[in-house]
């Protein structure tokens, strides 16, 4: 008898299957991976080629039929697909994108998961949200999706798009999942040290490319002062080859001055200080380290020594290189030759004092001849004054004539004379002006009955207006009275017909007196000579029109002597209009006292016209200008606070409350000094504070603009005494 055993091994057979399948997957996949490790393409370092490879091995290996990789914009609103690669057509593809604010759920699992193992992804709570707009449009039934993570930053993710049946995805898949994740950040972290390391080769080669080339001497000198490089061009300057400067003393080839060594031992001393300080800064640039650039270098004109034993004029730039550890390592010194130049500047300097001498001899010639002028011209014109009065005889018809005639001569010479020495004295800076309160329609009628006779010879229209509020104006009587008649004069002269007129108006920054006129006009491109001395326009007006060009040259000195100017608008063949213009009338305290101010500056000027003990706030960046200014202000009896940038002017306003503000206009264009100024004039008990800015030229049209109502007036660098106390008069009477 038989016994036989009969066991069901299916089972087993089918656990084995299933145990090959998952160690051939698992092997697979550890194939794949070291081989992607080992790829050249990597270290290339081309992303668009790394990730080509990476998402064609993923998908051979997870047997899926896409895999694309998407990253995070730089706003991290959405995430935008950069490679996609499709099994089936064998096709790289990219362009597609996904809105955070459409898929909340999805993006929240990236951030919390390894892996999003969606085995069905179309109502997984994790991917649902992609169910409509993609993955039922493309078929996709399960996503394994896996985070990139760069830096601890979750930067995007990689897709693995499964179409047909739903697939369960195993443990090891999902490794093999976020292992691809990890090569995608590889591939990102070797870019981008590619890139750097490609810029900063380019640096190199540009930097060195600047070195060689550039026309201005560079060496680079270490702490023992011994020359480490140079370009060409200090070689060219020197007359020396590159090897024979290589290892010399630097100090062998340039002149050396008393007070040199101390300067280097300066420069030395001030960036290890400055290393300390600056450790102990906040991270906020303060404007002490924003200095510390220019206090790290020096700059002096030395003779250097040439290989054929000459001198070369130059000019010098020497700066500190720190090394890694922050002490100095290298000088870097700039040498620009500069001979030329210096031939050039001495050459000037020579002629500039001939000319000035001359000038000087000039202004004390006309001062000292003042009087052997005027008197013979006043015994001519007193004389030939009694005998048109006849107290010594009567004259017939033809002496009288002649005794007409050789009076208006001398009162035309009299006149030149006067415009001649008042011109020199203006330029001298030695015109004093005796200012008082004067009448407006008194000065109009006295100019005007002046002309009224010339204007009626030509047959013109003479006319003047007075606006009401003109009534007042501080002015030199003498001088005011010329300007105004050398401003008519000059109308009626190049007016053949029609009208002259006078108009007088108050502006919001002082008084305006415009003479207008219907006569030849001016061509624009000839105002530049307008108000030079002894300039005609052409020699056709100076043969049809007498005269020395002096009238406007003098009209515009003594208007800027009194804080004002002339300005000129014309047409070629319709007429002109020029406009003096005088500061705000000022009541001194005694209306019945002239009072002096002298273009020579004189302190006491302001002092019986100027009330002190008021404070002003001085906010300048350039230190010699601040003290000029407060020195002067001190002087005089004001109250000055200097600061030297913006940052804490409001905190200075509220602590001092001050009178009057200066503001340098540099220190305006910073956005954040505008914005401090804007947030000032928002505050009720500072709206009306006076803000006058200072400029090194007369400010454009388009930079006041920048300033609405921030700004009530402006001084133009160097600022002149005369125009100073006329703010201080407008702002602070």
């Amino acid at each position: 008898m038989q016994v036989v055993s009969a066991r069901n091994i299916t089972e087993h057979n089918q656990a084995q299957e299933a145990f090959r399948i998952r160690e051939n997957s698992r092997r697979k996949q550890s194939q794949s991976l070291v081989e992607l490790a080992r790829s050249k393409t990597f270290q290339e370092g081309n992303l668009n080629a790394v990730l080509r490879e990476i998402t064609e091995t993923a998908a051979r290996t997870l047997l899926v039929e896409r895999v694309g990789v998407w990253l995070y914009n730089e706003e991290r609103s959405k995430i935008e697909c950069i490679d996609l690669y499709d099994v089936k057509t064998k096709e790289h593809t990219f362009g597609n994108w996904l809105l955070k604010t459409n898929c909340p759920a999805y993006f929240q699992a990236l951030e919390e998961e390894r892996t999003i193992a969606a085995h069905d992804a179309r109502n997984d709570t994790r991917t649902q949200e992609l169910s409509e707009s993609y993955l039922s449009v493309l078929g996709i039934t399960s996503l394994l999706d896996a985070p990139i993570w760069l830096e601890g930053r979750l930067v995007g993710v990689v897709c693995h798009e499964h179409i047909g049946e739903s697939r369960q995805w195993t443990l090891e898949e999902e490794t093999f999942a976020g292992s691809i994740a990890d090569f995608v950040t590889m591939a990102i972290e070797a870019s981008e040290r590619n890139f750097v390391q490609e810029a900063l080769r380019q640096s190199e080669a540009q930097f060195r490319a600047i070195f060689e080339r550039s026309s201005i001497g560079i060496g680079l000198i270490d702490m023992k002062a011994q020359i480490v490089d140079t370009n060409l061009a200090l070689c060219e300057i020197l007359g020396y080859s590159r090897e024979d400067l290589y290892g010399k003393r630097f100090t062998d080839y340039i002149s050396i001055e008393r007070g040199d060594l101390k300067l280097y031992k300066q420069l030395m001393l001030g960036i290890r200080t400055d290393l300390k300080t600056t450790s102990r800064d906040d991270l906020q640039p303060s404007k002490h380290q924003e200095q510390l650039v220019e206090r790290h270098r020096i700059e002096m004109e030395r003779r250097c020594r040439h290989q054929n034993g000459g001198l070369v004029w130059t000019h010098i730039s020497v700066s500190v290189i720190p090394g890694s550890n922050g002490e100095p390592e290298f000088f870097l010194a700039m040498i620009e030759d500069i001979t030329e130049r210096k031939q050039t500047e001495l050459k000037l300097r020579a002629s500039q004092e001939a000319a000035e001498a001359a000038s000087r001899a000039k202004s004390e010639f006309l001062a000292t001849m003042s009087h052997e002028l005027r008197t013979p011209l006043n015994a001519i014109m007193g004389l030939s004054q009694l005998l048109q009065q006849e107290i010594v005889g009567s004259l017939n018809e033809k002496q009288n004539e002649y005794v007409s005639c050789i009076y208006s001569s001398g009162e035309h010479l009299l006149a030149l004379i006067n415009d001649i020495l008042d011109l020199s004295k203006v330029e001298a800076g030695k015109e004093e002006l005796l200012l008082s309160p004067l009448p407006v329609s008194d000065l109009c009628n006295y100019v005007i009955w002046t002309v009224r006779d010339r204007a009626l010879e030509k047959g013109l229209q003479l006319t003047h207006e007075i606006h009401l509020e003109a009534d007042i104006c501080i002015a030199d009587e003498r001088h005011i009275k010329q300007m105004l008649l050398n401003l008519l004069t000059n109308a009626i002269k190049f007016t053949p017909v029609g009208q002259v007129s006078l108009v007088v108006k108050k502006v919001p920054q002082g008084i305006t007196f415009t003479v207008s006129d219907t006569g030849i006009g001016i061509d624009s491109n000839h105002f530049q000579f307008l108000f030079e001395p002894f300039k005609q326009l052409d020699s056709q007006l100076n043969r049809q029109y007498e005269g020395t060009g002096l009238g406007l040259a003098l009209t515009r000195k003594l208007a800027r002597l009194h804080g004002g100017d002339v300005t000129v608008t014309s047409t070629l063949g319709k007429g002109s209009q020029f406009t003096l213009f005088l500061p705000n009338p000022v009541h001194p305290r005694d209306e019945g006292a002239n009072f002096t101010l002298s273009s020579s500056s004189s302190l006491s000027s302001s002092s019986s016209i100027i009330p002190t003990n008021k404070t002003i706030l001085l906010v300048e960046e350039e230190e010699n200008t601040a003290t000029v200014l407060q020195d002067y202000l001190h002087t005089i009896g004001y109250q000055v606070k200097w600061i030297d940038n913006g940052n804490d002017f409001l905190k200075q306003v509220q602590n001092l409350q001050p009178d009057l503000v200066f503001f340098d206009f540099q220190l305006a264009e910073d956005v954040r000094i505008l914005n401090l100024l804007n947030i000032l004039r928002q505050e009720p008990s500072w709206e009306d504070l006076p803000i006058v800015m200072m400029t090194f030229s007369e400010p454009l049209e388009e930079e006041i603009s920048k300033l609405p109502g921030n700004v009530n007036d402006y001084l133009v660098k160097p600022i002149r005494i005369v125009q100073l106390e006329s703010i201080l008069i407008r702002y602070l009477s």
